[in-house]
């Protein structure tokens, strides 16, 4: 069965993305919300990963949220995770997001931190081909030194294995 699944995970497309050139004349402005500004902030301030518990459904949520996305209860009690946490799913991405193939295949992450029951989607760094990797693998996120966070995502820089 390993064999069938890293066969699979191996084949890289023989076609570019179809793609329909337009544009859309939006401009737009993302905040963050309330949860979001919680994470971020312990992100540039401190470092940590915060997300926030729902303590009638139990679900520890990461990055924060402002309300529980299965009960609907405001979520107000926050929670600092482990930075280290179980790789539950990963793909790879051959082309950039204008349709552009990348030189070297772009690894993405879905991690399960110490603590949470979400997940959350960042790189995995330093894999290149799927041989490399499998679902279950312990990772760290690897965060930006203080003096170079900005508040951003991109604060967390992405994730290592372990």
């Amino acid at each position: 069965m390993k064999a069938a699944k890293n066969d699979r995970a191996a084949e890289q497309p023989k076609h570019p993305p179809r793609v329909w050139p337009g544009g859309i004349p939006l401009e737009s402005l993302y905040t963050a919300g309330v949860g979001g500004q919680i994470f971020l902030r312990a992100l540039k301030e401190r470092g940590e990963l915060v997300g926030t518990r729902c303590a009638a459904c139990a679900q520890v949520y990461v990055p924060a949220r402002a309300f529980c996305e299965r009960c609907f209860a405001e979520l107000s009690e926050e929670v600092a995770v482990k930075p280290e946490g179980t790789l539950v799913s990963f793909t790879f991405s051959y082309f950039d997001h204008d349709g552009r193939r990348l030189e070297t295949p772009q690894a993405l992450a879905l991690v399960r931190f110490e603590g949470a029951t979400t997940v959350f989607l960042h790189r995995l760094l330093k894999v290149s081909d799927p041989e490399q990797v499998e679902s279950g693998a312990r990772v760290r996120a690897v965060i930006k030194p203080k003096a170079k966070r900005s508040g951003s995502i991109l604060d967390v820089e992405g994730f290592e294995l372990i």
